[in-house]
């Protein structure tokens, strides 16, 4: 998909995306809206408050009546289990595009980005620090899938109780040979109640980036909150691949409703 960036097939032409959303976006909707046009589809975005769902009306009746106006639709929503009920109550193939729960679109950008710098994902050594999110939560359930090495290292009350992943409380040793470093932002979207200072041995600066390979890259999938998790010194050299990871959402995002669609026995 990113090879045809500048002349992309209109392989969705004629079909339409809904795009519900009950938390601020960005990244996600704006790869969400222009892979679907630059495929020649289209895209109908919906605020989850003005929908009926937050009323009187049923998961059931909402997500069969979606089935019949959309051919796929993407929720960027809070609630897991309320996108896994829609899932199992729909007709067209749903997206999660980000719940409390996971985020796995961001991670196939993630990946799509670590195979473009340092080529396959296999056995390469992932180092998350900080908040054990949704985020965090993908990237280990992609571990054994991509068979590429996990380490956690945040703090102790907040590691994880299984998995995919090895955990290491302290952040020097954990970023040692490390092939990627990634972090997000210590507080997510709706639970600004964390406590901060607890993070701040686990913040990403050049000290820690100086243990990793030599050729080791920065993700982040972003909004960053600078000088929090990771310093600005650390985004501004070149291990830094911010931006090509947020571009990556576009192309996998791509690929992700390509896939969708096809699979959902539409002609395309």
């Amino acid at each position: 998909m990113k090879k045809q960036k500048f002349s992309p097939p209109q392989i969705l032409s004629g079909l339409s995306l809904a795009m519900v959303f009950d938390k601020r976006s960005t990244r996600t909707r704006m790869s969400f809206e222009v892979a679907m046009k630059q495929l020649g589809g289209h895209t109908i975005v919906m605020n989850a408050e003005e929908m009926q769902i937050t009323g009187a009306e049923s998961v059931d009746d909402t997500a069969k009546v979606l089935s019949r106006f959309v051919d796929a639709a993407m929720f960027r929503i809070s609630s897991h289990e309320k996108l896994r009920e829609i899932a199992n109550c729909a007709s067209i193939p749903i997206i999660n595009g980000l719940t409390d729960h996971s985020h796995p679109c961001q991670i196939m950008a993630d990946l799509m980005t670590i195979e473009e710098k340092l080529g396959a994902v296999k056995g390469k050594k992932i180092v998350w620090f900080g908040d054990y999110n949704n985020v965090a939560r993908t990237f280990m359930q992609a571990a054994p899938v991509w068979d590429f090495e996990l380490v956690i290292s945040c703090p102790e009350d907040l590691r994880p109780s299984d998995g995919a992943a090895r955990y290491v409380p302290d952040p020097k040793s954990a970023a040692e040979n490390a092939d990627v470093i990634v972090t997000d932002t210590w507080v997510s979207m709706g639970q600004e109640g964390k406590f901060i200072d607890k993070f701040m041995p686990y913040q990403v600066n050049e000290g820690l980036m100086a243990l990793a390979k030599n050729d080791a890259i920065f993700m982040h999938c972003m909004p960053i909150h600078r000088n929090q998790e990771v310093t600005d010194e650390v985004l501004a050299t070149q291990a830094s691949v911010i931006y090509d990871e947020a571009e990556n959402r576009l192309h996998a995002q791509k690929a992700i409703l390509t896939w969708c669609l096809e699979n959902a026995g539409v002609t395309i």
